[in-house]
């Protein structure tokens, strides 16, 4: 009867209460704990009989030893009656009995002790030894976070350690000082090439490594994350969908990333527009073979800590010339035609160009061209201040050959613009611009 409990009898001290009658006053569920507390209870390995007598065996239901026989006999039993309110036993699930008398229960309940007990036991060890384990897997991850870098960054020193102790040994031979005497580290430059340093190239510094920082953490972002913020799909026949393509539905990260690009072509076709109308061109492409030679000398005197004498104001070395050519003549135009492979205005209907130009050659090189850019940078960045910080800023960003702190304020001033437009380059800004330039969804 629904809301019944049992109450248990009166009794005296003297008076025993058999078990059978126990179990009658027991909610089924309080039967099934019991017996399960009982399974659970620690018992001693010595303490279980190596032996069970034939008497025992007889009045204990020992399970068929075939699979079949006793589904057989489960599906000829009786249905077995359930106490109202008792839980109905699940799918591929057995009741658990009382046993029928004591004797009998007592033989199994000795017999079933020790794997209950041990499989009891591997579970709580199980549970602990999981807790432990996630623990030192996070240990272990949180070590290897910082161990790779750390490991990483000791054996550059130990190898930039050797390189300068190896041109330091190199310059103390004859040979090599004479070819250092013959050779200076200065390519041959043109008489006409024009000196000094136009404030419109010092601009277009500043927005080179402006878009470049911001181009590469994009970059970034579109190989490395897993769940973008957001999604972008151009509007048909629009600027980021030329006629004759589908709209494909990007990440807001290359979206961000493909209108970075744009910027950064569109400065760089002015500054290779002005490299060329003003001269400036001629400082920075090599002019002669003994470039190489040149290349070589500079960097031994880089490796030995012994900056080459130079006045980039006037006359570049060798291994800068070879460094800008690379830049501006070779590694930008690898970014473009790799970037416009694998983005949005690739023509879809161009069946031949896509059989001679696979994405896949596009997607290995377009990450490469990417870590020269960051090397370009730090090198270029460590240079300009470990060989004349105030007269090397000068010549960048005021375009006076002279050493005073107005090229390090502006350098200054760039720093936090760069910083401000990273900020800003997060979904909560972009994505109201990216809806008004195709259709945003999560």
């Amino acid at each position: 009867m629904a809301g019944y409990t049992p109450l248990a009898a009166e009794h005296t001290d003297g008076e025993s209460v058999a078990e059978e009658r126990t179990y009658d006053h027991l909610p089924q569920q309080q039967l099934g704990d019991s017996v399960a507390g009982k399974a659970m209870t620690p018992v001693p390995i010595t303490e279980v009989s190596p032996s069970v007598s034939k008497a025992q065996l007889d009045e204990m239901d020992v399970p068929p030893e075939s699979g079949v026989q006793e589904r057989e006999e489960r599906e000829h039993a009786p249905a077995r009656k359930r106490r109202m309110g008792s839980a109905s036993p699940a799918a591929g699930e057995h009741e658990v009995e009382a046993p029928s008398n004591t004797s009998a229960g007592a033989a199994q309940a000795d017999l079933v002790t020790p794997t209950a007990t041990a499989s009891s036991s591997t579970r709580l060890a199980g549970t602990k030894g999981g807790a432990g384990s996630v623990t030192a897997n996070r240990s272990t991850v949180a070590s290897s976070a910082w161990r790779k870098p750390a490991v990483t960054t000791a054996i550059l020193l130990i190898l930039g350690l050797l390189v300068v102790i190896g041109a330091r040994w190199l310059r103390t031979l004859d040979g090599v000082q004479d070819f250092l005497m013959a050779y200076d580290g200065h390519a041959w430059q043109p008489e006409v090439a024009p000196d000094g340093i136009p404030p419109w190239l010092g601009w277009q510094h500043f927005l080179n490594v402006f878009f470049i920082v911001l181009i590469v953490r994009t970059g970034l972002q579109v190989r490395t994350e897993r769940k973008p913020p957001g999604y972008w799909t151009a509007k048909k026949d629009s600027f980021f969908s030329p006629k004759g393509n589908s709209p494909k539905k990007v990440s807001l990260s290359q979206w961000l990333h493909q209108s970075l690009d744009v910027l950064w072509v569109v400065n760089g076709m002015i500054f290779v527009a002005l490299l060329f109308v003003s001269g400036q061109w001629m400082r920075i492409v090599p002019m002669s073979w003994d470039v190489f030679p040149n290349m070589l000398s500079a960097a031994i005197q880089y490796a030995s800590l012994d900056w080459p004498a130079e006045n980039g104001w006037l006359h570049y070395n060798a291994l800068q010339v070879m460094a800008y050519f690379l830049t501006v003549f070779v590694a930008a135009p690898l970014a473009v035609l790799t970037g416009v492979r694998i983005s949005t205005w690739w023509p879809e209907r161009a069946k031949r160009l896509t059989r001679l130009y696979p994405v896949g050659w596009a997607r290995a090189l377009h990450f490469p061209v990417m870590l020269y850019f960051v090397a370009f940078t730090a090198v270029h960045v460590f240079l300009v201040f470990f060989t004349g910080a105030l007269r090397n800023l000068n010549h960048i960003y005021s375009s006076r050959d002279i050493v005073d702190w107005w090229g390090l304020a502006i350098f200054l001033v760039s720093v936090l613009v760069i910083a401000a437009a990273w900020f800003l380059t997060r979904p909560l800004f972009t994505t109201p611009i990216a809806a008004r330039l195709g259709k945003v969804t999560k």
